[in-house]
Protein backbone atom coordinates (compact mmCIF):
# COMPACT_ATOMS: atom_id res chain seq x y z
CA UNK A 1 0.00 0.00 0.00
CA UNK A 2 1.66 3.26 -0.89
CA UNK A 3 0.85 6.23 1.48
CA UNK A 4 -1.31 9.38 0.65
CA UNK A 5 0.10 11.43 3.35
CA UNK A 6 0.25 14.88 1.92
CA UNK A 7 -1.91 14.06 -1.17
CA UNK A 8 -5.05 16.27 -1.65
CA UNK A 9 -8.89 13.74 -1.82
CA UNK A 10 -11.53 15.37 -3.93
CA UNK A 11 -14.87 13.77 -3.72
CA UNK A 12 -15.60 12.15 -7.20
CA UNK A 13 -19.51 12.44 -7.81
CA UNK A 14 -19.59 8.28 -6.73
CA UNK A 15 -19.25 8.89 -3.43
CA UNK A 16 -22.84 10.56 -1.71
CA UNK A 17 -21.20 11.75 0.92
CA UNK A 18 -22.51 15.08 1.79
CA UNK A 19 -19.97 15.36 4.38
CA UNK A 20 -17.08 15.88 1.59
CA UNK A 21 -19.28 17.65 -1.28
CA UNK A 22 -16.98 20.35 -3.14
CA UNK A 23 -14.23 19.39 -0.11
CA UNK A 24 -10.34 19.21 -0.74
CA UNK A 25 -9.13 16.69 2.03
CA UNK A 26 -5.03 16.89 2.98
CA UNK A 27 -4.16 13.43 4.26
CA UNK A 28 -2.02 13.74 7.02
CA UNK A 29 -1.32 10.11 8.04
CA UNK A 30 -2.07 7.07 5.83
CA UNK A 31 -0.52 3.83 6.88
CA UNK A 32 -2.44 -0.14 7.55
CA UNK A 33 -4.23 1.46 10.13
CA UNK A 34 -6.04 3.89 8.83
CA UNK A 35 -6.11 7.73 7.51
CA UNK A 36 -6.50 10.76 8.86
CA UNK A 37 -7.17 13.81 6.91
CA UNK A 38 -8.52 17.50 7.45
CA UNK A 39 -10.98 19.42 4.90
CA UNK A 40 -9.08 22.48 3.76
CA UNK A 41 -12.01 24.18 2.30
CA UNK A 42 -14.64 24.46 5.16
CA UNK A 43 -14.20 27.21 7.58
CA UNK A 44 -16.13 27.59 10.56
CA UNK A 45 -18.30 30.55 12.26
CA UNK A 46 -15.45 30.99 14.99
CA UNK A 47 -12.17 32.89 15.26
CA UNK A 48 -8.96 30.91 17.01
CA UNK A 49 -9.35 33.84 19.34
CA UNK A 50 -13.14 32.72 20.00
CA UNK A 51 -12.10 28.98 20.68
CA UNK A 52 -9.26 30.23 22.92
CA UNK A 53 -11.64 31.66 25.05
CA UNK A 54 -14.19 28.60 24.82
CA UNK A 55 -10.98 26.45 25.87
CA UNK A 56 -10.15 28.81 28.82
CA UNK A 57 -6.41 29.14 27.70
CA UNK A 58 -4.52 31.96 27.96
CA UNK A 59 -5.91 34.25 25.53
CA UNK A 60 -4.70 35.11 22.17
CA UNK A 61 -4.82 37.60 19.42
CA UNK A 62 -5.17 35.26 16.17
CA UNK A 63 -8.59 36.29 14.18
CA UNK A 64 -7.52 33.49 11.79
CA UNK A 65 -10.97 31.40 11.09
CA UNK A 66 -10.98 27.93 12.32
CA UNK A 67 -11.86 25.35 10.04
CA UNK A 68 -13.81 22.26 10.37
CA UNK A 69 -11.44 19.35 9.54
CA UNK A 70 -14.68 16.77 8.86
CA UNK A 71 -17.19 14.45 10.34
CA UNK A 72 -15.33 12.83 13.19
CA UNK A 73 -14.76 14.98 16.70
CA UNK A 74 -11.83 15.21 17.93
CA UNK A 75 -8.50 16.78 19.33
CA UNK A 76 -7.68 20.61 17.79
CA UNK A 77 -5.76 19.98 14.93
CA UNK A 78 -2.95 22.35 13.34
CA UNK A 79 -1.16 22.41 10.03
CA UNK A 80 1.74 24.47 9.79
CA UNK A 81 4.97 25.33 8.82
CA UNK A 82 6.80 25.54 11.53
CA UNK A 83 9.20 22.09 12.08
CA UNK A 84 10.03 22.38 16.09
CA UNK A 85 6.24 22.59 16.73
CA UNK A 86 5.47 19.28 14.71
CA UNK A 87 4.26 16.04 15.78
CA UNK A 88 4.58 14.94 11.92
CA UNK A 89 5.51 15.94 8.26
CA UNK A 90 2.97 16.05 6.04
CA UNK A 91 4.94 17.19 3.25
CA UNK A 92 8.17 19.39 2.90
CA UNK A 93 7.79 22.44 4.75
CA UNK A 94 3.97 21.52 5.82
CA UNK A 95 3.69 20.27 9.60
CA UNK A 96 1.11 18.38 11.48
CA UNK A 97 0.55 19.24 15.48
CA UNK A 98 -2.48 17.85 17.97
CA UNK A 99 -0.51 18.33 21.03
CA UNK A 100 -1.99 21.47 23.09
CA UNK A 101 1.17 23.38 23.90
CA UNK A 102 2.75 23.27 20.47
CA UNK A 103 -0.81 24.48 18.71
CA UNK A 104 -0.95 27.35 21.71
CA UNK A 105 2.61 28.25 20.74
CA UNK A 106 1.39 28.19 17.36
CA UNK A 107 -1.61 30.84 17.46
CA UNK A 108 1.10 33.46 19.13
CA UNK A 109 3.83 32.63 16.68
CA UNK A 110 4.60 36.47 14.54
CA UNK A 111 5.11 35.09 10.78
CA UNK A 112 3.78 31.02 11.34
CA UNK A 113 1.42 30.13 8.85
CA UNK A 114 -1.16 27.57 9.54
CA UNK A 115 -4.48 26.22 10.06
CA UNK A 116 -6.23 25.24 12.79
CA UNK A 117 -9.14 22.38 12.54
CA UNK A 118 -11.36 21.45 14.70
CA UNK A 119 -12.71 17.75 13.41
CA UNK A 120 -11.06 15.71 11.01
CA UNK A 121 -11.59 13.34 8.60
CA UNK A 122 -10.81 9.27 9.52
CA UNK A 123 -10.84 6.08 7.73
CA UNK A 124 -10.31 2.75 9.50
CA UNK A 125 -7.56 -0.44 8.06
CA UNK A 126 -8.89 -0.47 4.61
CA UNK A 127 -11.65 2.19 4.48
CA UNK A 128 -10.25 4.70 2.32
CA UNK A 129 -8.16 2.14 0.06
CA UNK A 130 -12.10 0.22 -0.36
CA UNK A 131 -13.68 4.16 -0.92
CA UNK A 132 -10.76 5.04 -3.97
CA UNK A 133 -11.33 1.24 -5.29
CA UNK A 134 -15.28 1.90 -5.96
CA UNK A 135 -13.88 5.34 -7.34
CA UNK A 136 -15.61 7.56 -4.55
CA UNK A 137 -12.15 9.54 -4.43
CA UNK A 138 -9.71 11.76 -7.18
CA UNK A 139 -6.11 11.85 -5.53
CA UNK A 140 -3.71 14.73 -6.49
CA UNK A 141 -0.47 16.28 -4.91
CA UNK A 142 -0.62 18.82 -2.40
CA UNK A 143 0.60 21.87 -2.80
CA UNK A 144 2.39 24.25 0.21
CA UNK A 145 0.68 27.43 -1.84
CA UNK A 146 -2.53 25.77 -2.14
CA UNK A 147 -2.44 24.45 1.56
CA UNK A 148 -1.73 28.16 3.42
CA UNK A 149 -3.88 29.97 0.14
CA UNK A 150 -6.78 31.18 -0.47
CA UNK A 151 -9.69 28.49 0.18
CA UNK A 152 -12.26 29.90 -1.64
CA UNK A 153 -10.95 28.45 -5.16
CA UNK A 154 -9.31 25.48 -3.69
CA UNK A 155 -11.91 22.98 -5.04
CA UNK A 156 -12.21 24.41 -8.49
CA UNK A 157 -8.50 24.63 -8.85
CA UNK A 158 -7.50 21.37 -7.43
CA UNK A 159 -10.33 19.77 -9.56
CA UNK A 160 -9.25 21.61 -12.35
CA UNK A 161 -5.90 20.26 -12.06
CA UNK A 162 -6.78 16.62 -11.40
CA UNK A 163 -8.78 16.66 -14.42
CA UNK A 164 -5.81 17.94 -16.42
CA UNK A 165 -3.59 14.99 -15.02
CA UNK A 166 -6.46 12.51 -16.17
CA UNK A 167 -7.39 13.72 -19.55
CA UNK A 168 -3.61 15.19 -21.11
CA UNK A 169 -1.17 13.12 -18.63
CA UNK A 170 2.19 14.27 -20.23
CA UNK A 171 1.37 17.71 -21.52
CA UNK A 172 3.04 20.43 -18.95
CA UNK A 173 0.58 22.68 -17.68
CA UNK A 174 2.07 26.05 -19.17
CA UNK A 175 1.50 24.18 -23.03
CA UNK A 176 -1.94 24.52 -22.51
CA UNK A 177 -3.92 27.34 -23.64
CA UNK A 178 -6.17 29.45 -21.39
CA UNK A 179 -8.76 29.49 -23.78
CA UNK A 180 -9.12 25.64 -25.36
CA UNK A 181 -10.96 26.88 -28.46
CA UNK A 182 -7.01 27.90 -29.36
CA UNK A 183 -6.36 23.95 -29.90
Amino acid sequence: MKSLTGQFLVASPHLKDPNFARTVVLMLRHNEEGALGVILNRPGDKTVREVWELIDAEPCECDDDMFLGGPVPGPLIAVHDQPLLADDEVLPGVYMAMQREPIDQLVREAGAEFRLFSGHSGWGSGQLEGELEAGGWLLGPATVAEIFGDVEPLWRNVCNRIGRNIAAPGIKPDAIPDDPELN
